[in-house]
């Protein structure tokens, strides 16, 4: 399949009453696969430096439709706007139409990143939606305030406690009083670190959908990234993730050194290509082995 042979048309459809906005990228011939992309963040359809315009162009190109949408009361959409665990009938309304416009795919990716990862989970914990036959998630958000805790003090804290140069600042009186009230209370809440399930709602959610989902999960994890290193956290020492990064339908890529919403060194090219490989293996029925990269 060539990018002469996909075409893109704006459409608009029904979401309780609001219309919502998406983009279709379709191809001539399309697989029974289709990717419907998640936006996560404050953003529209077209995401951080067009990162989901480009994607939905490679993927198309693959012979796998896609449609990215604006949740209600973003982009184009209107209505009044609404968190990432509160668009479960947006995301809804945008398979139904996805579909409806693409008779072809007969089963659907939810393709998201951070807190649109996040969203595609809790729609699964929602609804049980047996169209959704893979998820495609990205640096997923699973914040708390005790886990940010946690994840600075392994993270951030430990390697600058490790540093000549912190301790010469620190000896020597160039460190902050602030900066070291930050770091004590970091530690503090690390070890208050107790967190109820009222807190955890919408986390424990995300992993009752990620562990009952019988489909095919594609993780993909940015190396210099905080979010991605609390996911990591939490799935590895909270008792309701645990076993998900050994799941058995899970493969799993880490990208060393690639920011956030993967902006640098070609990294939004490569998650392109990860996402039409895996697309590939989903769309004949190949069940690709785990990858655990530390």
């Amino acid at each position: 399949m060539t990018a002469d042979l996909v075409t893109e048309s704006a459409l608009s459809f029904d979401c309780e009453g609001h219309t919502l906005a998406g983009i279709l990228h379709a191809p001539a011939r399309p697989c029974d696969v289709g990717v419907v992309v998640i936006v996560g963040g404050p953003q529209y359809r077209a995401g951080s430096h067009r990162q989901f315009v480009l994607l939905a162009r490679d993927v198309a190109s693959a012979g796998f439709a896609v449609l990215r949408f604006d949740y209600r009361g973003m982009g184009d959409s209107d209505g009044a706007r609404r968190g990432f665990d509160a668009v479960t009938a947006d995301v809804g309304a945008a398979l139904t139409e996805f579909q409806l416009r693409v008779p072809a795919v007969r089963r659907v990716v939810l393709w998201g990143l951070c807190d649109g990862a996040s969203a595609a989970l809790l729609y699964l914990d929602d609804t049980h939606d047996s169209r959704v036959s893979g998820l495609c998630l990205l640096n997923p958000w699973v914040r708390s305030d005790a886990s940010l805790a946690r994840t600075y003090v392994k993270h951030y804290y430990a390697r600058r406690l490790g540093e000549r140069e912190f301790w010469a600042k620190l000896l020597g009186g160039r460190v902050g009083a602030r900066a070291w009230r930050a770091l004590v209370a970091n530690v503090r809440d690390q070890a208050r670190a107790r967190d109820t399930s009222a807190a955890l709602s919408y986390q424990q959610r995300m992993a009752r959908a990620w562990e009952s989902f019988r489909g095919r999960v594609l993780l993909v994890l940015s190396g210099d990234d905080y979010t991605a290193k609390e996911f990591i956290d939490v799935a590895r020492q909270d008792a309701a993730w645990s076993g998900s990064l050994r799941h058995p339908h899970v493969q799993r890529h880490d990208l060393p050194g690639v920011d956030h919403t993967f902006s640098t060194g070609g990294s939004g090219h490569q998650v392109s290509n990860l996402t039409v490989q895996w697309l590939l293996a989903l769309s004949e029925r190949v069940l690709a082995p785990t990858e655990e990269v530390e």
